[in-house]
């Protein structure tokens, strides 16, 4: 596949007979790189012109050559602890969920706290978690540490409590029941607390691994106090700038309150003060802040981690030190909450400066007509996961038994954000839902509710350029003369154009429009493979026997 010349500085490299995604030429099918930046884009025939003064001659036998994706919201250290440890996403019944416990605790004498991840009691015939006797059988008494699904609320043994000093007093402690709140924070840290640095260093190396081979050049890494400390982090940056793989932007969610405690975010080594800083928690742990109260739980209407006036002081003082802000917010109220803090904080510091920031919220998922149109007014980014859609989505998903039908079919409204201007940035918040850039994208063009699609190509953008946006950003994450090498080589059947309206998309693949087309993701077909993927020019990922 590639022809090798004596290599000099910078070092060129020519990709040609493939498919090229590049807005300078919706026809492309040749790339020259040179050094660490896209030099050109363009035909077959006026490649030629180079083939003789490059180092490298990638002959792409048709494959599609793509900016690498950036997903928006990760937990690195988490995710890898998922790959390499004990998942129980997968597993079918309670019955089969204790059983991988028991395997994984035999696995593993010598660790100190047994960790996982994935839990899901509504996907079991059972329709009940574990009780605690039956966490302590299965651990054989060590402390076990079990984060659902959304790791928002953890089931732990008898013997991970005791870790813990008067746990039974924090809030979100109830007896036989999972930990949420400040109950489940404590615990978490003592959990990862066990963790060693080489245990940490492995964990990162294979999400980045992981990353890398699904045609990822960027994440967002998304830590705080509350989930996963300032060593982690610390850490994964040090890891990243050190051995080749996806770049890491690290987001610490932590409330500031002054230029100074800004500054120090920035000595982290983090790019905000933002990524999960909790609003609220999630909808499968009633604990998403609602307006009206769950319908599965008629009692409560979620928890409010946060007032308006605290987002405010947070918002001004990071846009007076030119630090980006964010927030976690998925139910309505929450998300409210956010707005309404944010607007306070352009009333003090100028509307223009905090939407110069680009401030972003997580998730943003119980949207409404009045929190969309601030978004657009305040040019917050909404950082989202398609993912949750395909997990939870439908008429017979979580969120439709969380909160009836009616409510549940406003969620993820991704199309009424388009179509306000409000920038999306796409991502997994993995290990939530697992990594898989094309698969959220057709999550997003083929959302669970017809009126939230959004055409490929929209969703496709957010996934790549939106998450360089989202950064603050403008030149990245697109393939054009002086944007950053960072791309991916696809092998993936004939390209199309896809969208909600027929219309569009009869008028998007006539040739004339220049609409360059992408896989066909419908649903039930496979996603592309990834062949190659480059970061700043440099090859970090290639498919074995490509």
């Amino acid at each position: 596949m590639t022809e090798r010349t004596t290599p000099s500085r910078p070092r060129t490299v020519l990709l040609r007979e493939g498919e090229v995604h590049s807005p300078a030429d919706p026809f492309a099918t040749a790339m020259v790189v040179e050094g660490d930046r896209i030099a050109w884009v363009g035909s077959e025939g006026a490649a030629d012109s180079f083939a003789e003064g490059v180092d490298e001659v990638v002959h792409l036998d048709g494959a599609l050559v793509t900016p690498a994706f950036t997903d928006a919201h990760v937990h690195t250290t988490a995710t890898g602890l998922a790959l390499t440890g004990l998942d129980l996403s997968g597993a079918p019944t309670l019955a089969d969920a204790l059983a991988r416990v028991r395997a994984y605790a035999r696995a593993r004498p010598d660790d100190r706290v047994l960790l996982g991840t994935g839990w899901d009691a509504h996907a079991w015939p059972e329709q009940r978690h574990p009780g605690r006797a039956e966490l302590d059988e299965a651990s054989g008494g060590r402390p076990l540490y079990l984060t659902r699904v959304d790791v928002h609320s953890a089931l732990v043994s008898t013997a991970m409590l005791d870790l813990v000093p008067g746990i039974t007093t924090r809030e979100g402690y109830r007896p036989d029941a999972p930990l949420t709140g400040a109950a489940h924070h404590a615990v978490r840290e003592a959990a990862h607390g066990t963790l060693t640095a080489r245990q940490r260093s492995e964990a990162q190396r294979a999400a980045r691994a992981r990353a890398v081979s699904l045609g990822i050049g960027s994440l967002h890494e998304c830590a705080g106090p509350d989930i996963s400390g300032e060593e982690d982090l610390r850490g994964l940056l040090a890891l990243a700038a050190e051995e080749p793989g996806p770049r890491v932007h690290g987001y610490w969610a932590e409330l500031v309150t002054s230029a100074k405690e800004a500054a120090r975010v920035r000595e982290l080594g983090a790019v905000g003060a933002a990524g999960d800083l909790f609003a609220d928690g999630s909808l499968g742990s009633h604990t998403a802040r609602l307006c009206a109260p769950y319908a599965d739980a008629p009692d409560t209407r979620g928890s409010a981690l946060l007032d308006a006036d605290a987002v405010a002081v947070h918002v001004a003082a990071c846009t007076e030190a030119g630090v980006q802000a964010g927030f976690h917010a998925i139910g309505d109220a929450a998300v409210q909450t956010v707005t309404d803090g944010v607007r306070r904080a352009a009333e003090k510091v100028g509307t223009a400066r905090v939407r110069a920031a680009r401030h972003r919220v997580e998730h943003a998922e119980m949207l409404t007509a009045r929190t969309v149109a601030d978004f657009a007014d305040l040019a917050l980014t909404a950082s989202v996961q398609p993912g949750f859609d395909a997990a939870w989505g439908g008429a017979d998903g979580m969120y439709a038994r969380r909160l009836g039908a009616e409510r549940a079919a406003t969620l993820n409204p991704y199309a009424a954000l388009l179509r306000a201007g409000v920038p999306l940035a796409l991502g997994s918040d993995s290990p939530v839902t697992p990594l898989g850039p094309w698969e959220a994208v057709r999550a997003a063009a083929f959302h669970r509710t017809h009126d939230h699609r959004i055409s490929v190509r929209g969703a496709f953008t957010a996934h790549t350029r939106g998450g360089w946006r989202a950064l603050g950003l403008d030149d990245a994450g697109v393939l054009v003369p002086g944007a950053p090498a960072d791309y991916a080589l696809w092998r993936t059947g004939p390209l199309v154009v896809q969208a909600p309206d027929t219309r569009v998309a009869n008028w998007s693949t006539d040739p004339r429009s220049g609409t360059p087309g992408l896989p066909d993701l419908t649903p039930g077909g496979q996603v592309p493979v990834c062949l190659r993927t480059v970061v700043g020019g440099r090859e970090v990922y290639a498919r074995p026997d490509e």
